[in-house]
C-alpha cells in the first residue's frame, strides 16, 4: 500500500511550540466533529449571503413541489405530469415546510431562507466528506487544503447552498465514494461493511437524479474488476440493496403520484433515449471541457491538472473524465449536470497546493530567525492569495448582485400578499423566471407563460417563445381574453415596448429592481419592473 503523506510542518528549535496559528489550526482539524462545525459554519453564512437566481429548477423542482405538499397549493410542472421526477427531493424541504408553519414561522424570510439552510446542513457534510475522502487517500495535509479549495472556489459558494436536486446528488457521491473499497489504494482493510453502505448510497442517489448513475457504473466496474468475491457483490449486494432503496423510493412516489409510477424508467427515456432535454437548448459536443467545467474550476483549473499528474490517482481522475466524456455526448448541457465531480477536481488542486506547501517549508524554516518584514512571500503565500483573489470576488459578486431582481421581486410581491395589496399576478416574461407560491405563500391566482414541450410535434413554438419573438402582438392578443391581473412583472427590455399597452390599460410602474449587468441568454435584462393596475 502507498504510504500515505502526512503533515510535512514540523517545528525547529527556533520555533516556539506553542505559536498561535499551529495551536488554532491543529485544534480546528484535531476530530472530524471540529472539521463538521467549521464547515457547518461556512455554509450558513454561505446559505445567507446567496440571494440571486441561478437555475429554475432550485425552486420549480423542489420548493414548489413541497409547498404544494406541505400547504396545498404550488404549481407542478410538466415534468411532474409525465413522473419524470421523483418526490424524493421535494418531501425533505415539505417536512420543513410544515414545521415552519407548526411553529408559526412560514413568514417571507423564513420561506425564502429556511431551505437553502437546511440544504447548508447537507452542502457541509459534503465538505466533512471531501475532507475524509482526502485523508484516507493523501493525509491529513492534502486533506485541509482539499477542504481550504472546496470552501473557496467560486462555483461552489455560488452554487452548493442552493435547493438544488444536484447539490444533494454531489453529498451523495462524496459519502458514496468515501465508503467504497475500490477508490483507496488498498481495500483489505475496510470493513465489508462499508461497500454496502457505498451501494446504499448509490441508490438513493440514483433514486433522486437517475443520471447518476453515469457516476456509479464507473465505480461499480471498477469494484466489480478489483473484488475477488465477485458473485457475492452482484447477488448478495448490490441486487437485494439496490432493490431496497428504489423499492422504498418507489413506494413513496406511488403514495405521492397516486399510482405506480417508475420514475427512473421515465427520466432515462425522456432524457437519454428521446434526447428530451435539447428542448432545452443544445451545446457543441466539448462545451465542458472549453467552457462549463473549466468556468466552473475558474483559477483552480491548472492545480487540479497538476495534482491529477503528480498524485497519479488515477481512478478519481478517471472518473472526472468519464462523467465529462459522457455528459458531452448529451446535446443539452448545464453547470449543474457535472457538479458531483468538481469536488473531486478540487481535491486534486488541493493535493497540489499541499505539496507546494511542503516544497516551500524548508525555505521557511532557513529564513526563521529573519524579521517577518523581511520576508518575501512564499510561492505558497502567493497562490493562496491568487486563489482568494480571483475567486471571492467572483462569488460573490454572482452571489449577491448577479440576476437578483427575479428573487427580489417575489419576496416584495409576497410582503404585499401579506398586506393583502395584491389581487393577482401576470408575469410577461419567459417561463419558470422567478419563484412562484414557494417564496409568495399567499394562494392567489398567478399566470406565467407556459414554455412545455409539445408532445404532438416537434419545434412548435411555445407561449414563451412567441412573446419573446413579438412581446407587443402577444400581449394585444392575450389581452382580449384576460381578467385584469393586480399586478404586472416583466423585464425592462419588454417593458419598453409593452409601456404603452400596459397605460392604456389602466396599468403604473411601481416598482423596479436591479437584476442583471449583462446579458445571459437573450436581450440585457438589466432590471424587473412591477406594473399595478389603477385603484390598487
Amino acid at each position: 500500500m502507498r504510504q500515505r503523506h502526512k503533515n510535512p510542518t514540523i517545528p525547529t528549535p527556533n520555533q516556539p511550540t506553542t505559536q498561535k496559528p499551529k495551536l488554532s489550526k491543529s485544534f480546528i482539524f484535531s476530530s472530524t466533529k471540529r472539521v463538521f462545525a467549521l464547515c457547518l459554519a461556512f455554509r450558513v453564512v454561505n446559505a445567507l449571503l446567496v440571494q440571486t437566481y441561478f437555475n429554475p429548477d432550485e425552486h420549480w423542482q423542489a420548493l414548489e413541489v413541497a409547498h404544494r405538499i406541505a400547504f396545498g397549493y404550488g404549481h407542478l410542472t410538466w415534468e411532474w405530469k409525465k413522473g419524470i421526477r421523483s418526490y424524493l427531493h421535494p418531501v425533505l424541504f415539505a417536512v420543513l415546510y410544515k414545521v415552519l408553519s407548526i411553529l408559526g414561522l412560514d413568514t417571507p424570510w423564513f420561506m425564502t431562507r429556511a431551505p437553502r439552510l437546511l440544504q447548508s446542513i447537507c452542502s457541509s457534510v459534503g465538505d466533512l466528506y471531501l475532507y475524509k475522502l482526502s485523508d484516507v487517500l493523501f493525509g491529513d495535509c492534502v486533506a485541509k487544503w482539499a477542504l481550504f479549495a472546496q470552501l473557496t472556489n467560486w462555483f461552489m459558494i455560488f452554487c452548493f447552498p442552493r435547493t438544488l436536486s444536484n447539490n444533494l446528488e454531489t453529498v451523495l457521491t462524496l459519502i458514496g465514494l468515501y465508503h467504497w473499497p475500490c477508490i483507496r489504494d488498498s481495500s483489505t482493510k475496510i470493513p465489508l461493511v462499508s461497500r454496502k453502505w457505498g451501494l446504499a448510497i448509490a441508490a438513493l442517489a440514483f433514486s433522486i437524479r437517475p443520471t447518476s448513475a453515469i457516476i456509479w457504473v464507473y465505480v461499480g466496474l471498477l469494484e466489480l474488476f478489483v473484488t475477488r468475491d465477485r458473485l457475492r457483490f452482484i447477488f448478495l449486494e448490490v441486487a437485494p440493496i439496490g432493490v431496497l432503496v428504489l423499492g422504498l423510493t418507489c413506494l413513496l412516489d406511488r403514495l405521492m403520484y397516486g399510482s405506480w409510477v417508475l420514475v427512473p424508467l421515465n427520466f432515462l427515456k425522456f432524457n437519454f433515449l428521446s434526447s428530451g432535454g435539447d428542448y432545452y437548448g443544445t451545446h457543441k459536443w466539448h462545451w465542458y471541457f472549453t467552457q462549463g467545467f473549466t468556468v466552473m474550476l475558474f483559477t483552480f483549473l491548472p492545480f487540479s491538472v497538476a495534482g491529477i499528474i503528480q498524485s497519479k490517482q488515477w481512478k478519481l481522475s478517471g472518473l472526472i473524465a468519464w462523467v465529462l466524456g459522457l455528459y458531452s455526448v448529451l446535446g443539452h448541457k448545464e453547470f449543474r449536470f457535472v457538479l458531483p465531480v468538481l469536488p473531486i477536481a478540487l481535491m486534486f488542486s488541493g493535493y497540489a497546493l499541499a505539496k507546494m506547501n511542503a516544497s516551500d517549508s524548508p525555505n521557511a524554516e532557513k529564513k526563521g530567525s529573519l524579521n517577518i518584514h523581511t520576508r518575501c512571500p512564499s510561492k505558497i503565500q502567493f497562490f493562496i492569495f491568487f486563489l482568494l483573489a480571483t475567486n471571492i470576488p467572483m462569488a460573490l459578486y454572482m452571489s449577491l448582485i448577479h440576476q437578483r431582481g427575479t428573487e427580489d421581486v417575489m419576496i416584495y410581491l409576497s410582503k404585499e400578499a401579506r398586506n393583502e395589496k395584491v389581487e393577482s399576478i401576470l408575469f410577461l416574461m419567459q417561463c419558470h423566471a422567478t419563484p412562484y407560491y414557494s417564496t409568495l405563500h399567499r394562494n392567489l391566482p398567478m399566470r406565467f407563460l407556459d414554455c412545455s414541450p409539445s408532445s404532438e410535434e416537434k419545434g412548435v413554438l411555445d407561449e414563451s417563445d412567441l412573446f419573446m419573438m413579438d412581446p407587443v402582438s402577444f400581449a394585444t392578443e392575450f389581452a382580449k381574453n384576460w381578467s385584469k391581473p393586480s399586478h404586472v412583472v416583466l423585464f425592462d427590455s419588454e417593458e419598453r415596448l409593452l409601456r404603452d399597452f400596459l397605460i392604456l390599460h389602466s396599468y403604473r410602474e411601481i416598482k423596479r429592481f436591479f437584476h442583471s449587468h449583462f446579458k445571459v441568454d437573450r436581450n440585457l435584462q438589466s432590471s424587473v419592473v412591477v406594473y399595478v393596475l389603477a385603484g390598487q
